[in-house]
């Protein structure tokens, strides 16, 4: 009889340790599984942010450009509701927005480049010029906001 006992026990421990190493294994598994969607959710999160700092520089990068066409095109007189006027405004007010966007969304050390980049085009849109030219005038900026931009966003 001893023995018509150890079969069914048997069975029965081989049933428990099998359903162990099963739920062991989901478990595992399952935390791999979760482990990888975070990773993917994280890669993710950060390409769109990448994403979202490129299109910002870029909108910089483009009022900028908008603003020194405005400073070549600045006639030697001008007055506020001038047609010229017209144009430089929207322009510079465009820059400081995108100026903003720079600082609320890229790395720490963009935004002073692109203040100081601003600050020098807001100065040769708006004052009269001392003889020297507009790009003498916006090449050392432009070209630290540009380095320092590249830089930001490897």
């Amino acid at each position: 009889m001893a023995g018509d006992l150890w079969t069914p026990v048997a069975s029965m421990v081989g049933v428990a340790v099998g359903g162990g190493l099963t739920y062991l294994t989901q478990l595992t598994t399952q935390r791999a599984a979760d482990r990888a969607e975070e990773q993917r959710r994280t890669a993710a999160l950060a390409e769109e942010r990448r994403a979202e700092r490129i299109r910002t520089v870029l909108e910089f990068v483009r009022f900028a450009l908008e603003a020194e066409g405005v400073a070549h095109a600045r006639p030697p007189q001008w007055e506020v509701g001038d047609e010229w006027y017209r144009t430089a405004r929207p322009a510079m007010d465009g820059l400081r927005v995108a100026e903003n966007g720079v600082q609320l969304l890229c790395a720490p050390d963009l935004h002073a480049p692109a203040t100081a980049y601003t600050r020098a085009l807001n100065q040769v849109v708006w004052q009269e010029g001392d003889g020297t030219s507009v790009a003498e005038l916006l090449e050392p900026f432009k070209a630290e906001f540009l380095a320092v931009a590249r830089r930001s966003l490897d």
